[in-house]
């Protein structure tokens, strides 16, 4: 099959190109997914392994990425709507975090988040909503502020009908992260299984990186346009990165490991639990490659035996080689942004 005649245009970078030229220290940065869902890790891992720190992370779910990065001390500031890991328990890293005083924690509700990146989306001031009124999400804030004020969110009358609602704040991230199983060279993605928000914070990032395990051929877009959820003009870099999600799952492509997710939060107890696991499973993962040695051909053969496979079956085909996606890496290396 020829594919390169369908490339429009090449926004592919290596993950540690991304994490360069895209993030710095102190910056704003949002990721998608659920806690033991399919989200970003793999881009977690660069940002230790390039040292990054005083981060403010948004989430939706905190995540196995968060609790990582909280356990790793490169976190400062967290918003989220949820901070547990469902059955694995409690994120010890983000706890750790927290009850050090190393980080902050901004409380709102599963619910509140989208509202807040869709009124980032729509540039509008504020979203009017009754999520979060009347409990102490609506007054009480991490950031500081007059609790008793309702300065969080705030109280506003709907001018029709005089009745008050609450304000939720736009959110606006410097960059967005988002995992995807299928993207083109371009940036144009296709979303299997729970979106969680994705769309709402895609339309809402100043930036945004797409990291996805699979790079598709132009033609499987034009194939199934109404099922790619964030087009290209949104998106400023694609990375291709197999397993990006691991430990956790992607629907169609493979399960969450579920005793390594145990390891990594077990780990995340203490400071030198959390050295030893950087050591052990960041440090070493810095390319698919390498990430696909350090999990194991034994165990990815059990991850990828998944009952969700169908789900992936009709964009198989149009999937780009690893050879021909080191052509389009090559060809993008020769601009000026990154090697």
């Amino acid at each position: 099959m020829s594919i390169r005649s369908s490339i429009t245009q090449n926004k592919l970078i290596t993950l540690s190109g991304a994490v360069r030229f895209y993030t710095h220290d102190g910056q704003q940065i949002a990721t998608n997914g659920l806690p033991v869902g399919a989200e970003p890790v793999a881009f977690a891992r660069e940002l230790l392994r390039q040292k990054r720190k005083n981060l403010h992370v948004v989430s939706t779910c905190a995540s196995s990425a968060l609790n990582l990065l909280c356990g790793a001390g490169a976190v400062s500031k967290m918003e989220g709507g949820f901070s547990g890991l469902e059955v694995f328990g409690f994120s010890n890293g983000i706890r750790r975090a927290v009850e050090s005083g190393q980080s902050v924690w901004e409380d709102y509700s599963n619910l509140a988040m989208p509202l807040r990146y869709l009124a980032g989306a729509l540039n509008i001031p504020f979203f009017p909503a009754n999520v979060c009124i009347g409990s102490d999400i609506q007054n009480r804030s991490a950031f500081g502020g007059n609790a008793d004020g309702n300065e969080k969110i705030p109280l506003v009358a709907d001018p029709f009908s005089g009745k008050k609602v609450g304000a939720l704040s736009p959110l606006t991230p410097d960059l967005a992260v988002i995992y995807v199983p299928f993207a083109d060279a371009a940036g144009n993605a296709i979303i299997l299984g729970s979106e969680w928000a994705s769309v709402e914070l895609s339309r809402a990032a100043k930036k945004l990186i797409i990291i996805a395990d699979n790079i598709v051929d132009g033609a499987c877009i034009r194939q199934y346009p109404n099922l790619v959820r964030i087009p290209a003009e949104l998106v400023s870099a694609v990375v291709w990165h197999p397993f990006a999600a691991w430990p956790n799952s992607s629907p169609g492509l493979y399960d969450s490991d579920e005793i390594h997710i145990r390891e990594l939060n077990a780990a995340l107890k203490t400071e030198a639990g959390t050295q030893e696991y950087i050591e052990k499973f960041v440090v070493p993962a810095g390319t698919p490659k390498a990430l696909r040695e350090l999990i194991g051909e034994e165990k990815i053969s059990e991850l990828t035996a998944t009952p969700s496979a169908f789900l992936a079956d009709p964009y198989r085909k149009w999937i780009l080689s690893e050879e021909e996606i080191e052509k389009l890496l090559n060809a993008r290396k020769t601009s000026t942004e990154i090697k």
